[in-house]
């Protein structure tokens, strides 16, 4: 489980891509704190670390989660949000964050409002009725407020401090976003759905 307030700007080192699905190597500072076998997750992806050393970490992304996020797009050197699993006791900043991505979203939009910039996201409309107004949402694994809310989308504002410590400061219109929906939502849908 994850909080959604990333500790770390990672940087993509080597990505392999082939018929058995995709080897990342990234370097972070945050590698003295991992070991084999942690969880991290990487653009709001929970991942598994396979190797650590002193500089970074690889970790593997099977055919499921290249195709529910865009791990499997990242170049060498772009910039990922880490994050390391909560541990009992830490504080819960964020939301309940898992890892698991629901889908990809589409940066629509980018504008500036005072000090804080707008982003708005395209999402497939079947994912919007997790969300609404003012609740929590993970946009590659930053935890936010959801400002405003579309059919087919949906605006998150974020503040200074959010657009120097994670990616999300360097994305532009057309990039692609993990997108993470509150997990609270989709289990109330699931027991309304099925009788008991």
């Amino acid at each position: 489980m994850f909080t959604g307030l990333i500790a770390d700007l990672g940087a993509v080192r080597e990505l392999e891509l082939d018929g058995e699905g995709a080897t990342l190597r990234i370097e972070t500072s945050l590698a003295a704190d991992l070991k084999e076998g942690d969880s991290i997750a990487v653009n709001g992806v929970c991942l598994t670390a396979t190797e650590v050393d002193g500089d970074g970490f690889s970790a593997q992304a099977m055919h499921e989660t290249l195709a529910r996020s865009s791990l499997g797009a990242l170049e060498l050197g772009a910039a990922v949000n880490l994050e390391l699993a909560l541990r009992a006791g830490d504080r819960l900043g964020g939301h309940v964050v898992q890892g698991h991505v629901d889908g990809t979203g589409s940066v629509r939009r980018v504008r500036e409002d005072g000090f804080a910039r707008v982003i708005e996201i395209e999402i497939d409309p079947g994912l919007t009725r997790y969300l609404v107004e003012k609740g929590s949402v993970a946009v590659d694994g930053v935890s936010l407020t959801v400002s405003s809310l579309e059919e087919d989308g949906f605006a998150v504002s974020l503040i200074p401090e959010t657009l120097e410590r994670t990616n999300l400061g360097r994305i532009g219109e057309g990039s692609p976003v993990n997108i993470e929906l509150d997990i609270l939502a989709k289990h109330v849908e699931r027991l309304l759905r099925v009788p008991a």
